[in-house]
């Protein structure tokens, strides 16, 4: 931002003086423009990131996964899941039905089963899916010692120092075996807890048919338990023909109370951004928004070096570090999740027999868009008081306003009112302007003596032609002056009293005026 515009004391020739004010006022319409087409970048930033397809390939794929229905059983569907017997029913239907397309709408075989489902023809499914399940121990709560011969167990709400991480059941894979979380992902946040990374573990087949047994196996044998409170379904899509990846997680949580509570997230993103020409345009700008950040840092230090600890003292001044500290944050996230896309994109892609955790790429995309719409949040609203807290607009307009506005204005008004009044009395005769120029002070209080003018309107009006004569010479001295001073308080003061002056004076000559001109129809 340019440095605050200051009121010329002494002044320069009036021609520099404008000369001046027109560079200060040109300079800030170039940093509004410069603001401006910072603004811009920064939402076609914003907007480049999204497009319609994410919407329409989340809207297909949560009616996929969350509205089809149990064949024969119009009702249940994952949304409505209620019970372990819905839960196993879910597992065994519509999702099974909706991972595994096998053959084309006339039965005809695609592709060699060993390769990956296509989801709607379209979507390739990304590895294999997995679910997880996390468990309390027994004895997490305590049992009221009148019910404790009723009931001998009590599993407690989910905490990570009540999760149960010993093995159960049948013992021999690895959904019956505690694993420990190998991944970067961040906790899971819940309807009824904040759930940890790990827990008991299966992937599904590629073979439709060896999933269905699987499911089945798990449900005779009870790997759900009275200790169960959650159970996630992870798994991951891409289509080519938009260049998407679809990440989806669905959330059964088992609370102490009973029942189950179901929750779901899909994200599309895009982790292979630069593609298409559009794409190399928006790596324009995100470079052109770092030379934007470097240049609006570069002005705020110069600005913090010159003003020091007064620099921190205006709530605007933190509202311009808070965006650039955002615009910081956001670059970063940015950097950061462009790394470990190169650095686990390869890595999750090579293998298709296992599973690929996008997730943690997709909690990162999402990260960068809510720090980028803070950040563009902020900008607005600084671009909406851009006017009013620029210094140099405010103080020239505050220049104009108080400085030529009072003087010329009011001044001339109370003028050519008094000349009216003594004219309207017939106290002075009406003269040319250059006679009026060669009279003095002293000429004008002793006439003003014989007209009958008492002592207090005289001194006022004295009182009022020194605090002009004052203004003048300071503000607007055809000397050449190059000091620049700001307006002090008390030099503020008698520029409003001089107003409060000739308000004054304004109400008396009118008042005066009313008198004549009620003697005059009395005649």
């Amino acid at each position: 931002m340019a440095e605050a515009s200051r009121w010329h004391r002494g002044g320069a020739s009036k021609h520099k003086l404008h000369y001046r004010k027109e560079v200060e006022i040109t300079t800030t319409l170039q940093e509004l423009l410069l603001y401006f087409i910072f603004l811009i970048n920064l939402c076609i930033l914003t907007f480049g990131m999204v497009n319609p397809h994410m919407y329409y390939l989340n809207k297909v794929m949560s009616s996929l996964f969350l509205d089809t229905s149990v064949p024969g059983e119009e009702r249940t569907n994952f949304k409505s899941i209620r019970s372990i017997t819905d839960f196993w029913k879910f597992m065994e239907g519509p999702l099974l039905e909706g991972l595994y397309w096998d053959s084309w709408y006339n039965n005809q075989q695609l592709y060699n089963l060993k390769n990956s489902s296509r989801i709607y023809y379209e979507n390739i499914l990304l590895g294999v899916p997995r679910v997880r399940q996390l468990k309390v121990r027994n004895n997490t709560c305590k049992v009221y010692s009148s019910f404790q011969s009723l009931m001998s167990e009590c599993y407690g709400k989910y905490t990570s120092a009540n999760e149960d991480l010993s093995n159960f059941g049948l013992q021999i894979n690895t959904e019956w075996r505690y694993s420990t979380s190998n991944t970067n992902s961040p906790w899971h946040w819940g309807f009824l807890g904040v759930y940890r990374n790990g827990g008991y573990i299966f992937t599904l087949s590629k073979s439709k048919s060896e999933t269905k047994n699987k499911f089945i196996d798990l449900r005779l044998n009870s790997w759900i338990t009275r200790g169960t409170r959650v159970i996630f379904i992870d798994f991951s899509l891409y289509n080519a023909n938009v260049n998407l990846f679809c990440i989806i997680r669905l959330v059964a949580e088992f609370p102490a109370t009973g029942g189950i509570l179901t929750s779901w997230q899909f994200y599309s993103v895009k982790l292979l951004r630069y593609v298409s020409y559009y794409d190399y345009f928006i790596a324009s700008c995100e470079i052109t928004f770092c030379i934007f950040l470097f240049v609006f840092t570069t002005q705020e230090v110069k600005k913090i070096k010159e003003f020091k600890s007064a620099y921190f003292k205006s709530i605007w001044n933190w509202l311009e570090l808070l965006l650039l500290l955002l615009c910081f944050v956001a670059v970063s996230f940015n950097t950061y999740y462009n790394v470990q896309i190169f650095l686990l994109l390869g890595q999750l892609l090579k293998s298709t027999e296992k599973y690929s955790d996008f997730y943690f790429l997709a909690c990162w995309h999402i990260y960068y868009n809510n720090i980028i719409a803070i950040t563009i949040f902020f900008a607005w609203i600084k671009n909406m008081f851009l006017a009013i807290i620029n210094d140099t607009y405010s103080e020239v307009k505050a220049d104009y306003s108080i400085g030529r506005r009072l003087d010329f204005e009011l001044g001339k008004m109370i003028k050519q009112s008094y000349k009216n009044v003594l004219e309207k009395f017939r106290l002075k005769k009406a003269q040319k302007d250059e006679d009026k120029k060669t009279k003095g002070s002293g000429d004008l209080a002793e006439q003003a003596r014989r007209e009958g003018f008492d002592e207090n309107e005289i001194q006022n009006a004295e009182q009022m032609k020194k605090w002009k004569e004052r203004l003048e010479k300071k503000y607007y001295s055809m000397e050449i002056q190059d000091d620049y001073q700001p307006v002090t308080q008390e030099e503020f003061r008698e520029l409003f009293l001089y107003a409060v002056e000739l308000e004054k004076e304004l109400h008396y000559i009118n008042l005066k005026l009313n008198q004549v001109v009620r003697k005059v129809s009395a005649l």
